[in-house]
């Protein structure tokens, strides 16, 4: 095939297929491309640009396309071509989700420390949220400042509640705080939004969030919570922490590709599912030509 031709935007795997998405997400949320410098990002975006121009340059192997490709949807965003902040990167999801996760984990007895990163987890789903937002929608500061104080207030009040209440629980449950504070967070989202389309992408997109946290937030305080009845780990209570991270990191290295997966990324809903004043106004101008509408659901 010669590579002036190759469309370099089809899928390289199935994306109706959980499978097909699953190789696409671990494709693109591999953590080693957020340690790349921009300089090398941007290289990747101009030759994406090229191939889409039918400009390759000589020599370009069709390897060297995929991994371009790979660099560009990992820093690029799908809907405007800009390149994301770091942070907000799913590639960056493994080393901030893992160091933060794990602290939630280590540092669950005390009220202040609850406070403290949760606040932290909700200002970094923040920022993951408004970077994979769906762009061609405007948001307002408003919506942005309604979202995060909602899912904020939501996720502290649920982990102080609970911190109180376990206080005579077994510890298990304690541990388990964190994880029920989160996904209180995260479905609270949806009371933000007024849109048919939205409710849907963002649910789809909440449930996928939890999933990604669910493994780790929950089957690793039952491990710690065995493991620290051995004496050597009594006797390095230290790296409790660390060790928590790192634990976290290996279930999000499959967790977050996987979660990313459940949903295609590319939502449709029939119109006369739509709301009436949206439904009248795509008939108006279409007719009966236009029988679904997609979006992209963010991630």
């Amino acid at each position: 095939m010669a590579l002036s031709s190759f469309d370099i935007d089809a899928p390289r795997w199935d994306q109706s297929t959980f499978m097909g998405r699953l190789k696409h997400f671990f494709n693109i949320t591999d953590w080693r491309t957020a340690i790349l410098p921009d300089s090398r990002l941007d290289e990747a975006k101009a030759l994406v640009e090229s191939c889409r121009a039918g400009s390759v340059p000589p020599g370009t192997t069709e390897e060297q396309l995929h991994y371009a490709k790979k660099l560009y949807d990992s820093a690029f965003h799908p809907d405007t071509g800009d390149r994301m902040n770091l942070i907000g990167r799913m590639s960056f999801q493994v080393p901030g989700g893992m160091a933060i996760t794990g602290f939630m984990l280590q540092f669950y007895r005390t009220v202040p420390a609850v406070v403290f990163w949760q606040w932290v987890n909700q200002s970094f789903n923040a920022l993951v949220n408004y970077t994979n937002r769906n762009a061609a929608s405007p948001i307002t500061p408003k919506q942005i400042g309604v979202a995060y104080i909602t899912a904020t207030s939501t996720a502290l009040a649920t982990a102080v509640g609970l911190n109180l209440y376990t206080k005579k629980a077994p510890p298990l449950v304690a541990r388990w705080v964190p994880f029920a504070a989160v996904a209180a967070a995260n479905c609270s989202c949806c009371v933000t939004v007024m849109f048919k389309a939205a409710v849907k992408g963002i649910t789809q997109v909440v449930v996928s969030r939890i999933t990604m946290a669910a493994p780790g937030m929950i089957i690793l305080p039952i491990i710690m919570q065995r493991m620290e009845k051995y004496k050597f780990m009594q006797r390095i209570t230290y790296l409790h922490g660390p060790i928590q991270v790192m634990m976290v990191g290996a279930f999000l290295v499959f967790m977050v590709p996987a979660a990313c997966s459940l949903f295609p990324q590319r939502c449709s809903m029939a119109v006369s599912k739509l709301e009436p004043e949206l439904r009248d106004s795509i008939v108006s101008q279409y007719g009966d030509a236009v029988q679904r509408v997609y979006f992209n659901k963010g991630l």
